[in-house]
């Protein structure tokens, strides 16, 4: 019941950082991703040792504060038990199970070349990343991801007609340059050459 109303809690906190709803919550995860990303870029020390001394100094100092306070015998608030039902790691595993069923048919379907825009739009974003990849390191990429993700919503809330209206235009001049490309090359059966309209 207690990882059940955690989760809640960690969905209500996620919803109030992306909309903006308590300002200091989104700075907090500016300045937190922020002193991350110079730890680990700037400083250039690797990721497992940072987080194997955090979670070091983490357990050393609860071990610390529960001995020190059962020696001047203070009431020390207990930890609340985190278990995960049986229910829950069955949906988590059966959702899992989906996604991954799903990947698989599409890899098949590519292999196969049923499915050219599916195809196409794999290789187009593998390209891209791998472009993006050899500019910048994953730090910075998460780094950058998290501030958007952080500020986009607050800057859509403010000027949502203006986007909506441009993102409107900037997907009908793709569908339009898509179509153009899908019907002059790709569904365009293959011309016979005047070899074979000789046989």
């Amino acid at each position: 019941m207690h990882c059940v109303q955690l989760i809640f809690c960690s969905l209500c906190l996620a919803a109030d950082v992306i909309m903006w709803k308590e300002w200091h919550l989104p700075c907090g995860v500016i300045v937190v991703a922020t002193v991350a990303w110079l730890l680990f870029e700037r400083t250039g020390l690797p990721f497992l040792t940072i987080c194997s001394d955090v979670m070091l100094i983490m357990i050393v100092w609860l071990f610390i504060r529960a001995n020190y306070a059962v020696i001047t015998d203070r009431q020390f608030e207990e930890l609340p038990e985190l278990v995960l039902s049986e229910e829950m790691v069955n949906s988590a595993a059966a959702s899992f199970r989906a996604k991954v069923n799903s990947i698989l048919l599409m890899a098949h379907d590519i292999t196969f070349g049923k499915d050219f825009r599916l195809f196409f739009q794999v290789v187009l974003g593998l390209w891209l990343f791998s472009i993006v990849g050899s500019v910048v390191s994953f730090f910075t990429l998460a780094y950058i991801g998290t501030i958007i993700s952080v500020i986009i919503s607050a800057l859509y809330s403010r000027h949502e007609k203006h986007i909506d209206r441009f993102a409107g235009f900037v997907h009908r001049r793709f569908s339009r340059q898509y179509t153009i490309v899908d019907d002059d090359y790709v569904r365009r059966p293959p011309q016979r050459t005047s070899i074979d309209k000789d046989e």
